[in-house]
C-alpha cells in the first residue's frame, strides 16, 4: 500500500469552485506521486472532492470519522477503509498515527486546529513528519504573517518557520514532502542523552 498523506481541508459546500477543483487536482496528483489518503472521512466540501479524486485515480483512501458525523450521512462510504470513532480527538490521533506526512489545504477553524496541533507536536519534538501548507491563491497569507509576528515578538523561537513548508501550486507539494526542511527542536524539547 502507498504511504499515506493526511490532508486537512474544508468541508463547506458553499465555496468558490476553484477550491473544489484544487482539492481534485491534489487528489489526482497524490496518486501520481505514490501517496494514499488518510483524512476526516467526509463526503462533502473539499474533503469529498479530494477523496473522490484519489479513489477515481486508483488511490487508497482511509477515512476516519466520528460516529455523530456518520449518523448525519456525511461519511464517504466508498473509502477503502472507513474507521468510525467516538470523538474528534480520537479521529485526529488515528490520522496522525497512520500518516507519513501532513498537508493543509484551505479550510476553516477545524483545518486550522488540526494544522496547529500537528505543528505543536513537531515543535515539542513529539513527532517528526513533514508538514506542508498549500497556500492556494494566498489563502494562508495572513496566517503566515501571524506566525512571523509570533516569532518577532518572541512567543515562539525562529524555529517556528522551519516546522512547515509552503507550496503555492499543486506540483510544488511533492518535492517538499519528499525532502522536507530540517527542523531542530528548541533545547528544552531535545531528548536527553
Amino acid at each position: 500500500m502507498a504511504k499515506l498523506l493526511c490532508v486537512y481541508c474544508g468541508s463547506s459546500m458553499n465555496l468558490e469552485s476553484r477550491y473544489y477543483a484544487a482539492a481534485e487536482a491534489v487528489g489526482r496528483s497524490m496518486v501520481a506521486n505514490g501517496w494514499g489518503l488518510v483524512y476526516g472521512g467526509g463526503n462533502v466540501g473539499m474533503m469529498g472532492s479530494l477523496a473522490r479524486a484519489v479513489k477515481d485515480a486508483g488511490g487508497h483512501v482511509v477515512g476516519v470519522i466520528p460516529d455523530f458525523m456518520r449518523e448525519r450521512e456525511l461519511a464517504y462510504h466508498q473509502a477503502d477503509e472507513l474507521i468510525t470513532v467516538a470523538s474528534m480527538r480520537e479521529r485526529k490521533r488515528i490520522m496522525e498515527e497512520r500518516a507519513s506526512a501532513f498537508l493543509a489545504l484551505p479550510g476553516g477553524i477545524g483545518t486550522l486546529e488540526e494544522l496547529t496541533e500537528i505543528m505543536t507536536l513537531r515543535y515539542i519534538n513529539r513527532m517528526n513528519k513533514p508538514v506542508v501548507v498549500f497556500n492556494q491563491d494566498g489563502y494562508y497569507d495572513d496566517l503566515l504573517r501571524f506566525f512571523e509576528r509570533m516569532t518577532r515578538e518572541r512567543f515562539k523561537s525562529p524555529g517556528l518557520q522551519a516546522l512547515f513548508s509552503v507550496a503555492g501550486r499543486v506540483e510544488e507539494v511533492w518535492p517538499l514532502l519528499d525532502a522536507p526542511g530540517l527542523f531542530e527542536a528548541d533545547a528544552i524539547w531535545q531528548e536527553k542523552p
